[in-house]
């Protein structure tokens, strides 16, 4: 490695778990001497094949795989690797323009790096590294003596590609570690949501730490006592050429599968499933998409990633966070800003009245999206739909949250995976999961379900149901009805 040095690959099995993420790498020189890495991991919107959908069989039909070689060499760019990439992606401005933004990422942090050290007169990382590592290292290990040992069990059935997925863990706390074990989970699918082993010990090791040590350092030394084994050949722990495009389907959902396991030994519990996997809208259009739609005017060229999530689980103290990413923690979208780039209109994008699951705290809010063709083009839809069959489950008497829907705004259901056609002048129609309750829902203060039935989240008629609430014609609490109907109810 030399100054001016910048490294990229996107190997699923070597990086973050899919073709789609790219991974660029810049050594970092001090007094010419290598004093650290700096790396970041960003998705790119296309990279060729299938593009990002389940479909594909293997991953050699999921796009570009690039090897760990140089994206830059003494500063000067590859550019026969980048005419590669621009030949082989739908975007290719996108896409490239994104690639050199990460490198530029990469040397800010280095700049500022090289500041740090000027300003504090050290010339290397090493020892301020060893005592950042350690301490994380030894304050993860109390936090886990803190707890009662054991070996604690809990499985999801998900819905999978065409038939139902399990996961299943035992999580053992032991004196100074955590060992979570996926045997018993299902085989590797045959499409491509399968897990790489990298990615499954990412989110692993993200649920436990959420809930055993979340405001310890995330280093090396904070994670080194959380340990996992999954089977190889199982859908956590995929081989080549397994196909891996939507593996964030599965892997998302695997910190509810830990929680579910750190519930039963945690003082308080943890919060509630949630809709947990990405409802990444990825659209697609153009005359070779939708040539034989009976679309008669021009149908532009597109390719589309709208980041968007259900509601999350009811916590043990707070309600669910509504629309909101829990694990990946991806910020929501602009319409404005998708719209202004591509030929789209998003008629609909509200919170998904009664989604959240009742109960003491109520879940999280799922939300509605509609989206169709500007003048009404056709477009295809690479769908990668997760709780649709299997709605997030509630805790200690919460109730569960609601499932997920796919349509089109005409009426039709559409699959939860796999390309799909929009037809002209219809709409894709989008009603994501919402969050599991935690606790009793005739708990939650009267008051409370009133608020949310005036702030159209919950309907009167969930309210009695479920709550045991009854209000009057001015959606103010009926005291004496409310406390009869509860008694009634109890």
């Amino acid at each position: 490695m030399e100054p001016g040095d910048v490294f990229i690959t996107n190997d699923p099995w070597q990086t973050s778990g899919h073709l789609h993420d790219i991974t660029v790498v810049t050594p970092t020189f001090y007094r010419e001497q290598p004093v650290g890495l700096f790396a970041n991991t960003c998705h790119v919107v296309d990279i060729g094949g299938r593009g990002f959908s389940p479909d594909a069989r293997q991953v050699y039909e999921e796009g570009i795989n690039i090897p760990i070689m140089p994206l830059f060499r003494r500063g000067e760019v590859n550019e026969t690797l980048m005419e590669i990439v621009r030949t082989n992606v739908r975007e290719p401005q996108q896409v490239v323009g994104d690639i050199f933004s990460f490198a530029a990422a990469n040397d800010t942090g280095s700049k500022r790096l090289i500041a740090m050290m000027e300003e504090f007169g050290i010339d290397k990382l090493d020892d301020l590294a060893e005592f950042i590592i350690e301490n994380s290292r030894v304050a993860t290990i109390e936090r886990i003596r803190a707890l009662t040992p054991g070996t604690y069990h809990n499985e999801l059935t998900m819905d999978g590609y065409d038939q139902p997925v399990t996961l299943r863990a035992a999580l053992t706390v032991g004196g100074d570690h955590i060992h979570v074990d996926y045997t018993g989970t299902s085989p590797a699918s045959s499409h491509g949501i399968n897990v790489v082993l990298n990615y499954t010990k990412a989110y692993t090791c993200f649920g436990v730490k959420c809930a055993v040590a979340p405001d310890i350092p995330n280093n090396y030394g904070s994670l080194l006592p959380i340990t996992f084994s999954a089977p190889e050949g199982s859908i956590l722990n995929a081989p080549r050429p397994y196909a891996v495009a939507a593996r964030h389907i599965i892997g998302h959902l695997l910190p509810d599968t830990v929680l579910g396991c750190l519930h039963q030994v945690l003082p308080g519990g943890v919060q509630a499933e949630g809709s947990a996997s990405l409802w990444n809208i990825q659209l697609r259009g153009g005359p070779s998409v939708s040539s034989n739609s009976g679309y008669t005017e021009p149908i532009p060229e597109f390719e589309l990633l709208h980041f968007n999530s259900g509601g999350s689980g009811a916590r043990p103290a707070k309600d669910g966070m509504s629309a909101t990413a829990f694990p990946s923690g991806v910020r929501g979208m602009p319409v404005e800003a998708s719209e202004a780039i591509t030929p789209v209109i998003f008629w609909r994008k509200e919170f998904r009245e009664n989604s959240g699951g009742a109960g003491k705290h109520r879940g999280g809010m799922g939300q509605v999206i509609e989206i169709g063709g500007d003048a009404g083009i056709p477009f295809d839809v690479l769908a990668m739909f997760e709780r649709v069959n299997n709605r997030p489950r509630g805790r200690d008497g919460g109730t569960d949250g609601a499932a997920g829907r796919v349509s089109l705004a005409s009426g039709e259901m559409l699959r939860a995976k796999g390309q799909q056609a929009i037809p002209p002048y219809d709409r894709l129609r989008l009603e994501m999961a919402g969050g599991g309750g935690w606790g009793d829902p005739f708990e939650r203060p009267a008051e409370r379900v009133a608020e949310d039935v005036g702030n159209g989240v919950v309907t009167v008629e969930t309210a009695r149901e479920y709550y045991g609430v009854v209000l009057d014609d001015d959606g103010r609490v009926d005291k004496a009805g409310t406390e009869a109907l509860r008694g009634e109810k109890a």
